[in-house]
């Protein structure tokens, strides 16, 4: 074996290392998160559920995900078909419980858009539409919030009504205690999901749903 081969099996195998090295650090990582929030959770069930969320499916539903989301966010807009096919599979066994998470700029005023359509009994088409629409108006560093409210308008929003709650003390107390509760349960990233109180980790389309049913069919 000559002097080069030795070199590069010597690199290829640091790099292994390294690899598995930081593999296991990041596993590491989140399983203490994944402890932290689970322990957080179980010191202040309150904060992982307010009796002002938003639900969408039975309120007495035997399973809860709770989602922390942001309306900007692109993965929430990802995961959010996911939700709805989730809730369409199990009408009656899933409730979602949704946190607000105003992680980027403009999410604040975003939500203040969604809190005055539930005031309306219009949460659902103006959260759908909001997500639908969030490239024309979720622009990073220049989010577009008129563009928002004219989107949430065109499903139905009464805007002139909307406009008058938009600063409704009940609405900036809502963003100001999901803020602390985000903070108290370590939620650092969008989408975070916590699956009748236990903080879901290495997550992806199929892993929701995968968790989702197994939940489900423990209450069967």
């Amino acid at each position: 074996m000559n002097r080069r081969a030795v070199l590069l099996g010597t690199s290829a195998a640091a790099l292994a290392v390294f690899g598995g090295g930081a593999w296991y650090l990041r596993q590491q990582q989140e399983a203490e998160a994944e402890a932290a929030a689970t322990a957080a959770v179980a010191q202040n069930p309150e904060a992982l559920i307010r009796p002002y969320s938003p639900i969408l499916g039975p309120a007495e539903a035997p399973v809860t995900l709770v989602e922390f989301f942001d309306p900007s966010c692109e993965a929430c807009r990802a995961f959010h078909p996911v939700i709805e096919d989730l809730r369409r599979q199990y009408p009656t066994q899933l409730r979602i419980v949704l946190r607000y998470t105003p992680f980027h700029e403009g999410s604040d005023e975003a939500v203040r858009i969604l809190e005055a359509a539930r005031r309306q009994d219009k949460f659902e088409p103006v959260l759908d539409a909001l997500f639908e629409k969030q490239p024309e108006w979720a622009i990073h560093g220049a989010p577009d919030l008129d563009r928002a409210w004219r989107i949430a308008g065109a499903v139905g929003l009464d805007l002139e009504r909307a406009q008058s709650d938009r600063l409704h003390p009940d609405t900036t107390a809502i963003l100001n205690q999901d803020v602390a509760d985000l903070q108290e349960l370590g939620v650092r990233a969008t989408p975070t999901f916590f699956l009748d109180g236990r903080p879901l980790t290495n997550l992806n389309f199929d892993a929701l749903r995968a968790a989702v049913g197994n939940a489900v069919a423990e209450t069967s």
